[in-house]
């Protein structure tokens, strides 16, 4: 080893030791006489202390070491009297006898510090030195604790890792693949895995009941702060289980890893049905640190001559605790906000509870305050609240009044930092129907087995009514994870095929080997797959899971430090069978 100890681990009781330690210069700083070093490696940063009295060649070399210098010091650990309680080794110094560069450093293009003057773009493009700096290496190190944990836990719960293939078939549904040219098999394609969904079920039918991996999962779409065009997935399967025992079980992984890696103990997990999460938060992954749930107004609000409220298929509204005194100008940046396009909603009517008692609103001219004081009463509204009402489609307006909810908790400081309020999202449907392609998609994807009393409503009925049996995992508006009981029948995979539109071919093409695999003893079974990358971003209180991957790509799905994708050259082409133009 070129070293003998890490620049994190000596203390005052190391004093008088000669040690080594390698590793890069921090900073460099002269003071009279002496010369100050800060060393720093991924343990920490450890004070190199050159005296020209003693040794004027050797302080002169360190004097002309720069930033990010990669060095080597052996000297004694003697006591500090200019202590640092900053830092672990701060009470420590290392008098340095003799010094070796091991490797120079150009000037870096940015401070390596954590509080750094460089961009993200440019940080991005030189992301090695970026991951130098404590707050990445921080974030890393929560991921790496959060895996171990993750498998500590599944492990002593009779779980196997399984690898299962990256290249594997394309097939329409969901995101869009990442395809892979076959050299081998001209004209003919791989496809980057968006999911290990059928190969996790083969292994369930194999026999291996309690599958997981920590699994790499390609999706080529567009990028946002929780969306990466690859991710790892904590992707788990168990036979001869209902939905209460994947709940249970993976409830117990979440609180395991809340205990282990951020020392909290958390409560049973509420769980809440899809069709009351979007009736009273608007959002099928709704943050619940706060409340200002919904009141539907129809009975009180329809029916006055206001055209809006008449024409709406819903009105609904949220009481904002204590903003009865908001001003024209507070409102009207609120209407802006629900106008903006990525809200939808074409207007805000408010109704000020003031603090006297009286009752004004937006819309006096079609409703008395005598019209406007049961609706205050509805929300248990007080002297000096604020209500809040949208209306239109029953979809777009839940959508757009929960996008308001989020943005007023956020105004109003109601969401506090460190805390956790996680909650389960059952009953999802089955199907969502679209009205351009005239067709079903699944909610989830084609294997989520219906609850099996709805298995008749989905063959002779309204199939827009069948409920899954999948369920989700919400932290704080989050969604971690998703899963379902899958379908082990046959005759039910075809007959859920057939309502996604699927002709028997078309099947039988793409998932026969699914099929063909249920005639050989299939199990009942069920699962989950868990977003690793923002679990731990929410673990470690981020806003994008970029700062929680090593190497992540940029916004347009770029990684500008290799400059990826590129170009091929003309005779890669030729041998993958693609024309040259």
């Amino acid at each position: 080893m070129l070293r003998t100890h890490t620049c994190g681990e000596l203390r005052l009781t190391d004093s008088g030791k000669k040690i080594t330690l390698a590793g890069w210069v921090q900073r460099n700083r002269e003071m009279g006489g002496l010369t100050f070093i800060d060393l720093r490696d991924r343990y920490g940063i450890t004070q190199l202390v050159f005296n020209m009295e003693i040794n004027p060649d050797l302080c002169r070399e360190a004097r002309e070491l720069g930033r990010e210098f990669v060095i080597r010091a052996t000297g004694k650990v003697a006591e500090r009297s200019n202590k640092n309680p900053k830092i672990p080794t701060g009470d420590i110094e290392i008098l340095v006898e003799k010094l070796e560069v091991l490797n120079p450093s150009q000037t870096p293009p940015f401070t390596i510090e954590d509080h750094t003057d460089g961009g993200e773009e440019l940080r991005m493009k030189y992301r090695y030195l970026d991951l130098r700096r404590n707050e990445n290496k921080k974030n890393l190190l929560l991921r790496h604790k959060m895996a171990i944990e993750a498998r500590n836990y599944l492990a002593s719960k009779e779980f196997i890792e399984i690898e299962t293939p990256y290249l594997i078939k394309s097939t329409p549904e969901g995101a869009r693949d990442f395809v892979v040219p076959s050299r081998m098999n001209e004209g003919q394609f791989y496809a980057l895995p968006q999911s290990p969904q059928t190969f996790k079920q083969l292994l369930m039918v194999a026999g291996y009941d309690r599958y997981y991996q920590i699994v790499r999962c390609f999706r080529d779409e567009d990028l946002r702060a929780d969306r990466q065009p690859e991710f790892t997935q904590i992707d788990c399967e168990m036979s001869f289980v209902d939905q209460e025992d994947v709940l249970n079980t993976f409830e117990e992984l979440a609180k395991h890893l809340f205990k282990s890696v951020l020392n909290i103990d958390t409560q049973a997990f509420p769980r809440i049905s899809y069709e009351e999460a979007m009736k009273i938060y608007g959002s099928d992954k709704p943050d619940i640190r706060f409340g200002m749930t919904f009141v539907e107004l129809n009975h009180l609000m329809k029916d006055k001559g206001f055209q809006v409220f008449d024409q709406a298929e819903l009105v609904v509204g949220i009481n904002v605790e204590g903003c009865g005194e908001y001003t024209r100008k507070q409102l009207d940046e609120l209407t802006d906000f629900v106008r903006r396009p990525q809200v939808g909603a074409t207007g805000l009517v408010y109704i000020k509870y003031n603090p006297d008692g009286t009752i004004k609103s937006s819309v006096d001219k079609f409703y008395t305050p005598e019209d406007l004081k049961p609706v205050l009463d509805l929300f248990e509204a007080k002297p000096g609240d604020l209500i809040l009402i949208l209306a239109g489609g029953t979809d777009k307006t839940r959508s757009a009044l929960g996008d308001l909810r989020l943005d007023m908790g956020k105004r109003l400081n109601l969401i506090a930092p460190g805390v956790f309020k996680p909650l389960w999202v059952v009953d999802f449907p089955l199907l969502e129907w679209d009205e351009e392609t005239q067709r079903f998609y699944a909610k989830h994807h084609p294997f989520t087995a219906p609850k099996p009393e709805d298995i008749p409503q989905l063959m002779f009925g309204d199939a827009k009514k069948v409920r899954a049996n999948a369920y989700d995992l919400v932290i704080n508006g989050v969604e971690i994870g998703g899963g379902s009981i899958r379908i082990h029948d046959k005759g039910l995979q075809q007959l859920m095929f057939q309502k996604l539109g699927f002709t028997d071919e078309e099947a039988a093409s793409q998932f026969g080997f699914l099929m063909n695999a249920f005639e050989y003893g299939a199990p009942p079974h069920g699962g989950i797959a868990f977003g690793f990358d923002r679990w731990v971003t929410i673990f470690g209180g981020g806003d994008s899971i970029r700062d929680f991957i090593a190497f992540p790509k940029n916004n347009a799905g770029r990684d500008v430090m290799i400059d990826s994708p590129s170009a091929i050259s003309d005779e890669q082409k030729k041998e993958l069978g693609i024309k040259v133009r």
